[in-house]
């Protein structure tokens, strides 16, 4: 049996624009297209842990609007199970995303609203869910005091723990020696250690600076090269695949977490469980949106199968 899976972190309402490319200050252009969706790090996480057959709780802070109905049912048709503290003081949060229309690539703005006040409170509250789950996930869009208590509960009840440290921002030793797992991206990866990713030599360099950091292993991903995987006795390169062609990458990242849970969830070894991540992430990118782009466990094997 699977273990269940715990996720804090935000949800926000995604306002995606599709341009040919940003304006500058003081410019307007137009636009080719919008989409308003479901999202935030923690969120999407949870969503694609779920469709990827996890058994998923999710632990945030909504406020009381339309987007926060917009979250309860993105959660229900996933299958997440929400550990809400409603905040009617606040908002529920939001996000701007720019997505070049050639590439694929955007550039994100976030507001998280009543997510932004998650605290140390909200997580003792949920300490005992955390310190049951098989595997503990975070990020780091809440305020960091709220993620170092939660991975503090989740180590000393033996649970294994995901730091996916997005955004970017300066980590303790402290908090890194909590972590069985850290997934940074390359640019949050040099933000991290300050060694810059360009290729596999500098991700197992910068992977390895995280480990001597206290991070029982660090996962580097790569974008349309995978990721890399380093501990203290190996490292992996693990491809990405080819799902068809790219139409957004904004929730690649979290589909990779997502996948990555899950499958460390029901037992998989780390490295098979790298590259369930990747197949996830893979087929998010063909499709527009963040959790609405998450595939089901069906197609993840399928390419899994397919390779």
């Amino acid at each position: 049996m699977a273990g269940t899976i715990v996720i804090l972190g935000v949800f926000v309402a995604d306002t995606a624009y599709r341009a040919q490319r940003q304006p500058r200050m003081g410019e307007t252009i137009l636009g080719n297209s919008f989409a308003l969706g479901p999202g935030g790090k923690g969120s999407n996480q949870a969503v694609a842990a779920a469709r990827a057959g996890g058994t998923v709780h999710f632990i945030t802070r909504l406020g009381v609007d339309p987007f926060a109905d917009m979250a309860r049912d993105t959660w229900a048709r996933a299958g997440v199970v929400p550990q809400v503290t409603v905040d009617p003081d606040s908002y529920t949060g939001a996000a701007y995303i720019f997505v070049e229309e050639a590439t694929g690539n955007n550039a994100i703005i976030i507001a998280p609203g009543a997510a932004g006040r998650i605290s140390v409170a909200d997580v003792d509250a949920q300490a005992e869910r955390i310190a049951g789950a098989s595997v503990f996930v975070t990020q780091l869009e809440q305020p960091m005091e709220a993620a170092h208590r939660a991975l503090t509960i989740a180590r000393a009840a033996g649970v294994r723990t995901i730091l996916n440290p997005a955004p970017a921002a300066p980590i303790s030793d402290a908090m890194l020696a909590l972590c069985d797992i850290a997934t940074p991206n390359e640019s949050e990866a040099e933000g991290i250690t300050g060694i810059a990713v360009t290729d596999l030599a500098s991700a197992k360099r910068a992977a390895a600076a995280l480990c001597a950091r206290g991070v029982g292993c660090a996962i580097v991903t790569l974008g349309e090269n995978g990721a890399l995987y380093h501990d203290a006795t190996q490292t992996v390169h693990i491809p990405a695949f080819n799902a068809g062609p790219v139409v957004e990458t904004t929730g690649a990242g979290d589909a990779f977490n997502g996948g990555l849970a899950t499958a460390l969830a029901e037992g998989m070894d780390p490295i098979a469980a790298v590259r369930f991540g990747c197949a996830t992430a893979s087929i998010s990118v063909t499709r527009p949106g963040t959790a609405p782009s998450m595939p089901s466990r069906a197609e993840i094997d399928a390419l899994l199968r397919r390779g």
